[in-house]
């Protein structure tokens, strides 16, 4: 068993000694300088998460709209937009009727998940079609009108945030949305993975026309011969709005801020289109399941790894597959993301076609370190590797400690035969046998590598590392520190004075 400091174990189970040492408003004390210690003022996030909170999703049994009644719905019209931007929401009621709009931001807050940032005023609410998928790329597009547009106050914080949709007879559905910040460059960005969560959305899950890039409907059934090629921004996510693998995210996003980390959000569109350069970050977080990436998104990390940057990837099956980023068919960009899979793909450009990265002579493995090797049956223990190596210090763990349930979902593991990129030192941080659901025998690996250009390169190989994070029930403070471990050293983080006191014994 992990033995920790009783001050230090604490405070991860209350949320973090670095997240309670400090006041809003206090300087915060940092290095040294000539022998005087130097105030900070705390970064954005950090002030913003003494604002009060409140759950974005009520716990209370909310009424939760449906694909097949539709009571109420809606899609945003941008992934990201900065302060004085505008995003338009396009919402449909069914029947007709007032609705409102509640928008959250969603983050650490004392536990309470969110704050709550504006409602609009009463809005009138229609019924809105469901269009059919077009023949040749499966694609459904709504063009709903704008039913109310948001300027973002210039006061607003970066952040992952949730627009709710609430209808007079109480239910509820959303969307997400990313405010960032063009203006200052952080000590991290969050790459929020919009492209994997519209191509898991099934919407409509009517078991007639809803397509995502898996699967179609033949006779009521998913079936994955009918699934589209193409899908759209332009349209809900399934019943109640909440993007497959959100949650995920979520768990970085709070254990983060709780942690008090200088940090911005951004989108996959933003590292496509250059909004987000990453060379201005000290490191680059990619929070959840990140599997769907244009080739300018790869370029992109490749630039900031060749620039002395940092990258973490704290899910597994990354960088999979190689997807084409389109406009909507009235000009709009970054509406649409392509991915054929399969040979012939009729919009195949000079990236390449969009297969799996690694058929097309790019493994993943070559940036990452590590790749995509199967499906967990069952959630597995991870059992630790290389445990003197500082990635685990203070965690009290030894070579072969099992730390349980954190192996699942999908994960990575080194393939030998693949390509692997240019690293001073690569070590791997676990090694842990599982079985795939269809009963192969696989090894999950963590893996860790050193640039030559001074950065680091991580990847946790599971899907389950951020439920250790954070998710009540499966967080486990050895993961947690060895988190922090490799974040500090990316940012060049000290802990403080007062965060010191924090770790020592307590008295008695």
């Amino acid at each position: 068993m992990v033995r920790l400091r009783r001050r230090w174990a604490l405070g991860l189970l209350l949320g973090g000694a670095s997240a309670t040492a400090l006041g809003a408003t206090e300087p915060v004390l940092g290095r040294r300088r000539a022998g005087t210690l130097v105030r900070r003022q705390p970064p954005p996030v950090e002030v913003e998460n003494h604002a009060a909170g409140e759950p974005w999703w009520p716990q209370d049994g909310p009424r939760a709209a449906d694909d097949r009644q539709r009571q109420i719905q809606g899609y945003a019209s941008a992934t990201s937009v900065a302060p004085g931007q505008t995003v338009d929401f396009h919402v449909a009621v069914n029947p007709a009727g007032p609705f409102r709009i509640t928008v959250h931001r969603l983050g650490w807050y004392d536990g309470a998940g969110a704050r709550t940032m504006l409602t609009s005023p009463e809005l009138a609410g229609v019924p809105q079609p469901v269009p059919p998928a077009d023949p040749a790329t499966g694609t459904i597009a709504c063009r709903w009108p704008v039913s109310w547009t948001l300027r973002i106050p210039d006061h607003w914080t970066s952040g992952l945030y949730q627009a709710v949709f609430t209808s007079a007879a109480g239910w509820r559905a959303g969307t997400p949305f990313v405010v960032r910040d063009d203006r200052r460059a952080a000590a991290l960005c969050v790459v929020l993975p919009v492209t994997t969560w519209q191509a898991y959305n099934q919407w409509p899950t009517d078991r007639l026309i809803g397509k995502s890039l898996y699967n179609g409907y033949t006779a009521g059934r998913r079936d994955p011969l009918v699934r589209a090629r193409e899908v759209s921004f332009d349209r809900p996510y399934s019943d109640e709005g909440i993007p497959i693998h959100l949650s995920r995210d979520h768990d970085v996003i709070q254990w983060l801020e709780r942690n008090r980390y200088d940090v911005s959000y951004a989108t996959s569109f933003d590292l496509h289109s250059g909004r987000l350069d990453p060379t201005r970050h000290q490191g680059i977080v990619f929070a959840g399941h990140d599997e769907y990436w244009s080739a300018e998104m790869r370029r992109a990390a490749e630039r900031a790894v060749a620039a002395g940057r940092s990258l973490a990837f704290l899910g597994a099956n990354s960088v999979y597959w190689h997807v084409r980023v389109r406009p909507a068919a009235d000009g709009r960009a970054e509406r649409v993301v392509a991915c054929a899979k399969t040979m012939p793909d009729p919009g195949q450009d000079g990236a390449g076609p969009t297969l799996r990265w690694r058929s097309i002579r790019q493994p993943e493995q070559a940036l990452i370190g590590v790749q995509y090797n199967g499906i967990v049956g069952a959630p597995q223990p991870l059992i630790v590797n290389s445990a003197s190596h500082w990635f685990w210090a203070g965690t009290g763990v030894a070579d072969g400690d099992r730390i349980p349930g954190v192996v699942g979902g999908e994960a990575d593991g080194l393939n030998p035969r693949t390509p692997r990129p240019a690293a001073v030192t690569a070590t791997v941080l676990s090694r842990s046998p599982y079985r795939t659901r269809e009963g192969g025998r696989r090894v999950q690996n963590t893996h860790l590598y050193e640039t030559p250009q001074g950065g680091l390169v991580f990847a946790t190989g599971t899907l389950c590392w951020t439920m250790a994070l954070n998710r009540p029930g499966h967080r486990d403070e050895r993961i947690e520190r060895a988190t922090a471990n490799l974040l500090d050293r990316i940012v060049g983080r000290a802990r403080t004075a007062a965060e010191a006191r924090a770790s020592e014994p307590a008295a008695g």
